[in-house]
């Protein structure tokens, strides 16, 4: 993707900045990871959602139970990701990983599932932070019959008999957080509304 005069995507700089540049309210999804998944890292999303607005975060909206978060920033997206982080940090006393991506990369993650024909409660986007590695897929252990693509900066994942009964480990992927496509589709839509 080229890259424009402000260091971020010129797609992101035609839309993040106006005609006298002035910068506009970016949307974004925030991905929290292991928040109210197998009983670990409680998290209401009433408190999410009151955490976000505390930041200044504008127009926000939580996506079912799991940590998903949809909003309005005029911040870069690695300071959404900083303040966000820290604010977590201050309400759950640990860490709390978040992967964030703005309302364009959450469509083009949807539009790059290299599994459009499979069911998309069966099929995952694991999120991560950075490229994964060219190697990603010859180091995972456990695989039956799930099929696996590497994205920009995601691992597609197709659980033919659903994730909960999958041996597989992708050690790539330890750091990201697994969101499927119903729920992809449901983000992209949320972050795409005027």
């Amino acid at each position: 993707m080229p890259v424009g005069s402000k260091g971020v995507p010129r797609e992101q700089e035609k839309r993040d900045y106006d005609v006298e540049g002035k910068v506009n309210m970016a949307k974004y999804i925030a991905l929290l990871r292991a928040v109210n998944v197998g009983g670990t890292g409680k998290l209401p999303m009433a408190d999410l959602k009151s955490i976000c607005q505390d930041l200044g975060f504008a127009r926000v909206e939580t996506y079912i139970a799991s940590g998903n978060v949809v909003f309005e920033s005029k911040a870069a997206p690695s300071k959404v990701k900083a303040e966000l982080e820290a604010r977590l940090l201050e309400y759950a006393g640990k860490p709390i990983g978040v992967m964030v991506r703005t309302a364009a990369e959450m469509r083009t993650v949807l539009k790059a599932n290299p599994f459009p024909d499979a069911e998309g409660k069966y099929t995952y986007a694991i999120f991560l932070d950075h490229r994964p590695p060219r190697d990603a897929l010859d180091r995972v252990v456990g695989q039956s019959h799930e099929k696996m693509s590497l994205g920009d900066r995601e691992i597609f994942v197709h659980y033919p008999s659903g994730m909960g009964r999958s041996k597989l480990e992708i050690p790539a992927a330890k750091t990201g957080t697994a969101r499927n496509m119903n729920t992809v589709a449901k983000l992209a839509e949320m972050a795409s509304k005027p």
